[in-house]
């Protein structure tokens, strides 16, 4: 066991800052803990913080964006269905190129992005990406296509993996297993590779990859694992080197588009109370004569994955935005109607052979998925005629060996309502088993979107902002119509696809548009206090050296749905227990629950580590202070600190993906 215990002034007050009178109280040396307490077990050094008071400084000047200056900024939008880049020259910032049109696509279907599709060779090399991945995959012969490896809807692995690590693994279409890592890597290499080929050809000559700014989208519900196992994705991928970590800023989905849709003119959007453009304005207005200094919005951003909502409010004239409310949304993207079919398929044809199939004949499978994916687009709620989803040729064949009898035999037998088979070779969908498709993700999203109305801090609100691939759907247009009941103009830009990529791209030329931020968890460590007769549990009373100790106390750095702006810094001094000691490691906890007393409490959790090298900053001091200095008002947590007796820099850093 580590025992790495420093010293303590006095009581921890939680959020408010502590008189110099009371930090300098009770300045006392603790020894290592003999008793063994939840903290101890995981193996926690029993840190007792020199400065436990929550210190916060607005230092804008720290702000880690603020790097070097880059040519041209060029975001990713990693979407769980589609996936794409833009790019903007910071000297003409206003101008954003969108990629090139991809090869491929489907009817139907803007081709403007491309399938979130992968395809690695039998010997697990990168093959292919997108509509190229899933075209050479689907013209693969039956008992060749069962070697390769094709992943798609990839990305929601890293928002449901509870233990998310550099280890997790994905599963192929084939069945078989792959590092996550790996195939995330792969992906923003073909990005990279992309986007230095198109560049370079506008220039005319190689264009240097040290002189991109790089953006990555993420959702905004995304927990710190997630963001930082893009982040090591990245560093494989080459897309910035490891030393260089300000070249990339990692986006949060529903804030880039957010930063897009302050800047709409008029006739670039639909308010859907009217279903009209929004024009009688002069089309160089913004959202209007709309924005007024002080207005409130929320963006609703529904993509394949997940629906994300962020709610800001407008400070002009600069345009800077302030959340109101913490970022909210759940796994109740497009993909979920997907998911709806294959339940309805199931019901029709039975569980064992849909499994069967999708192992035994991936490529027919992604070919039936595709053709559900452009009726899926043409369901709205006055439909009257029925959809014909095309069933591939194998799967008639496979069924009717696999069962020994046919497809239309298993559909008259099943009792599923308004599903026939048609003399084409087809399903038939009325638009009522359509639309129950909808029902349970649209369903998820009105709730969500009901108990975010009724919070007290989103009141107000002038604009609902419907963004991501899903805001198409008439569907979910009418589904937040009718919820709304007319409280806020809906608003639907017209490129709804391309909006977060659009914002990622303006985000990166200047990551201080945001100015606060709410935090989504409250964090903290686990630290000894002195021991409170009535205030603190017996059970947690530890003594040495005669003096009574509490142990796992909760030193909350930040609140759940605490405002925190940008560059703000919560500070806390540790020091090594021996001066041979290089490397102070520090558990960090975190909870969704707002007071926290104490480290083993229902809901606490281990999250990460700070680490701190002190390696190279020996000093002659018997007792070394590490003032740490912690950042949360970014879209990421960065830790800085330094050797007070010497000034001298201390690697400091925090790890989250699980060990």
């Amino acid at each position: 066991m580590c025992n790495c215990l420093g010293e303590t002034q006095g009581k921890i007050k939680q959020r408010d800052m502590m008189t110099e009178k009371e930090s300098a109280t009770d300045k006392i040396i603790a020894a290592a803990m003999a008793t063994p307490s939840p903290a101890k077990s995981m193996g926690d050094p029993g840190i007792t913080p020199l400065s436990p008071s929550h210190i916060q400084q607005n230092d804008t000047d720290s702000n880690a964006n603020t790097g070097p200056s880059f040519v041209v900024v060029v975001a990713i939008d990693f979407g769980t269905t589609s996936s794409g880049y833009a790019y903007a020259f910071t000297k003409e910032p206003e101008c954003i190129h969108t990629m090139r049109r991809w090869e491929g696509g489907d009817p139907g279907v803007s081709n403007q992005k491309t399938p979130t599709t992968i395809l690695l060779t039998p010997d697990r090399k990168f093959h292919s990406f997108g509509y190229a991945a899933r075209d050479f995959y689907h013209d693969l012969d039956t008992t060749e296509s069962k070697h390769w490896l094709y992943l798609e809807k990839f990305k929601m692995k890293l928002h449901t993996t509870a233990n998310l690590s550099i280890d997790t693994e994905l599963h192929a279409a084939n069945g078989k297993r792959v590092k996550a890592i790996d195939i995330f890597a792969y992906a923003l290499a073909f990005f990279k590779e992309q986007a230095l080929k198109e560049l370079s050809d506008q220039a005319g000559a190689e264009f240097d990859n040290a002189d991109i700014r790089w953006v990555i989208t993420v959702p905004a519900i995304w927990k710190m694992p997630a963001k930082q196992f893009m982040r090591e994705a990245a560093y494989k991928a080459g897309l910035v080197p490891r030393d260089n970590p300000e070249q990339l800023i990692i986006a949060l989905e529903p804030e880039a588009a957010s930063i897009y849709c302050r800047k709409l003119r008029l006739h670039q959007m639909i308010d859907i109370g009217t279903k009209t453009n929004q024009n009688g304005f002069s089309p160089t207005e913004n959202v209007g004569a709309g924005m007024t200094q002080g207005d409130r919005y929320v963006v609703v951003d529904c993509g394949g994955g997940t629906v994300d909502l962020t709610v800001h409010q407008i400070r002009l004239p600069e345009g800077h935005l302030k959340e109101l409310y913490k970022a909210s949304g759940g796994p109740y993207g497009s993909i979920g109607i997907d998911y709806e079919f294959e339940k309805l398929l199931c019901k029709i044809f039975g569980p064992d052979f849909i499994d069967q199939f999708k192992i035994k004949r991936p490529a027919a499978w992604v070919d039936l998925m595709i053709a559900f994916e452009s009726r899926k687009r043409a369901a709205a709620p006055d439909r009257t005629n029925p959809l014909n989803i095309n069933l591939p040729f194998s799967f008639i064949d496979y069924y009717k060996k696999f069962r020994g009898h046919s497809v239309e035999h298993a559909l008259r037998k099943s009792n599923v309502d308004f599903v026939k088979w048609s003399s084409q070779g087809m399903l038939r969908m009325n638009p009522d088993a359509m639309n129950a498709l909808f029902k349970p993700t649209i369903d998820h999203i009105i709730q969500h979107l009901t108990d975010l109305f009724e919070k007290p801090e989103v009141c107000d609100i002038k604009f609902l902002f419907l963004v991501g691939g899903f805001a198409e759907s008439p569907l979910l247009q009418q589904a937040v119509q009718n919820m709304l009941q007319g409280r806020s103009r809906i608003i639907i830009p017209h490129d709804v696809g391309l909006t977060i990529l659009k914002g990622a791209v303006l985000f990166g030329l200047d990551p201080s548009v945001i100015k606060v931020r709410r935090s989504p968890l409250t964090y903290g460590v686990g630290v000894l206090n002195r021991y409170v007769e009535g205030k603190h549990p017996p059970d947690k009373m530890l003594v040495k050296d005669g003096t009574r100790w509490c142990t796992d106390v909760f030193d909350t750095f930040i609140t759940c749905d605490q405002s925190v702006a940008l560059g703000e810094t919560v500070k806390r001094s540790y020091t090594p227990a021996k001066p041979s000691q290089q490397v102070i490691v520090i558990h960090i906890y975190c909870s969704e629950k707002e007071g926290v007393g104490f480290i083993s409490e229902p809901g606490v959790r281990k999250c990460g580590t700070l680490r701190l090298d002190v390696t190279g900053t020996e000093s002659t001091v018997a007792r070394r202070e590490i003032q740490t200095l912690m950042q949360f008002g970014d879209t990421e947590i960065r830790a800085m600190a330094v050797d007070v007796a010497t000034s001298r820099t201390v690697k400091a850093s925090i790890d989250f993906l699980s060990q």
